[in-house]
């Protein structure tokens, strides 16, 4: 309970008034809001009132002293010190919206994981049976453009608004798209798919190398070393690959490549567009389609595929088609 004569002080003790003699027999005197209260063993209280100020967190009467309805009920306060006060912990709606945006980005990216190793895992499958690594990519991107398709015509999606110009801006981009995933893809035809992505893991240092090479950029030292391992690693597995393969090699390095100009193309060329994230990808698969199915035509044909197919199907059976 607090008391105040120059400045606020604070009992760290129960006071009863039954009990006059709690501390002595000496009455203390201290103004309380103008009014004399007798407070007994004035030392002793001062040095207690000298104390960190108490909170009253309850307060609660039990009866009164005696039957007589003169006297005013006697009070329990019940208190805690000023330093030391109730925690409470309330998240107010800003710190709500970040957590809640940073683990939708956290779900993002383990579903993208989850869903690239079941793509990879599958892809080397039917590669194994059906060895046409141009017809097969131009498959995946049909099926992811067909998926959007279906979207924008239920209105799952939005319809992305397009011009002349976002075309344009999306040219350059779809051709290194093309090329990337195509050579990802001949290369898994041709290596395990582990040894392919260790390979493409090394796209960091054809990032750092394009930009400081074509947009004159420069890093700070920690970027080039943090590079050392991520080569160094590149190069071991290469060495020490058993069922090594030029080929595959190469479009393992020749998709790195083109997908860190996809990614300059598309940070350049793309700024000031509207359109969102998931429909800038259809659209971009959309286009790599176009581009990728004469060729797909030209290097493989319709004939060898009509043989691939019957091959495969007569070795491993209708379970093929899925």
């Amino acid at each position: 309970m607090a008391f105040s004569s120059v400045k606020y002080f604070g009992l760290s003790t129960t006071f009863d008034p039954l009990h006059k003699n709690l501390f002595s027999s000496k009455p203390c005197v201290s103004s309380f809001f103008s009014k004399k209260i007798a407070l007994p063993n004035c030392d002793k209280a001062n040095n207690i009132m000298s104390k960190k100020p108490l909170y009253i967190s309850a307060v609660s009467g039990f009866g009164h002293v005696n039957e007589s309805k003169s006297r005013d009920p006697l009070v329990q306060c019940n208190a805690y010190e000023a330093s030391r006060p109730p925690i409470s912990i309330e998240f107010d709606e800003e710190t709500q919206i970040v957590a809640a945006h940073k683990f939708k980005i956290g779900l993002y990216f383990a579903t993208w994981w989850a869903l690239n190793v079941v793509f990879n895992i599958y892809n080397k499958k039917v590669l194994n049976a059906f060895p046409f690594p141009w017809l097969t990519s131009t498959l995946s991107l049909a099926a992811g453009s067909f998926i959007m398709l279906v979207s924008w015509a239920t209105r799952i999606a939005e319809t992305p608004k397009t011009d002349i110009d976002f075309l344009k801006a999306l040219f350059p981009v779809a051709v290194a798209h093309t090329i990337g995933h195509v050579a990802a893809t001949v290369s898994m035809s041709k290596v395990a798919v582990s040894f392919t992505h260790i390979i493409k893991s090394g796209e960091p240092a054809f990032s750092v190398l394009v930009s400081s090479l074509f947009l004159g950029e420069t890093f700070p030292l920690p970027v080039y070393l943090s590079l050392v391992p991520i080569i160094g690693g590149c190069a071991l597995a290469a060495v020490t690959e058993l069922n090594f393969n030029l080929t595959g090699f190469m479009g393992a390095m020749i998709s790195n490549l083109a997908f860190v100009f996809r990614n300059i193309f598309s940070k350049k060329g793309m700024k000031g567009k509207s359109v969102g994230g998931m429909n800038y990808y259809a659209c971009l698969s959309m286009m790599s389609l176009l581009i990728l199915t004469p060729f797909a035509i030209a290097v493989e044909g319709p004939k060898v595929w009509a043989l691939g197919w019957q091959n495969a199907v007569s070795q491993i059976g209708p379970n093929f088609i899925w």
